[in-house]
């Protein structure tokens, strides 16, 4: 199981998350995790990811 521990977050606590199509590995899109989303994505199965200009 992946552990978040010993994943590299950047200097502003966060890590780069690609989504892909299930079926045709297509890339969807790049977006930004932090802790707290990617806690989220990993406990509740759905993708959460952290706004850079929402904070």
């Amino acid at each position: 199981m992946l552990s978040i521990e010993n994943l590299k977050f950047d200097e502003k606590g966060l890590i780069p998350a690609i989504v892909t199509d299930a079926d045709s590995g297509e890339v969807l899109t790049l977006a930004y995790m932090n802790g707290e989303s990617l806690e989220i994505t990993m406990r509740e199965g759905r993708t959460c990811f952290w706004s850079r200009s929402r904070q």
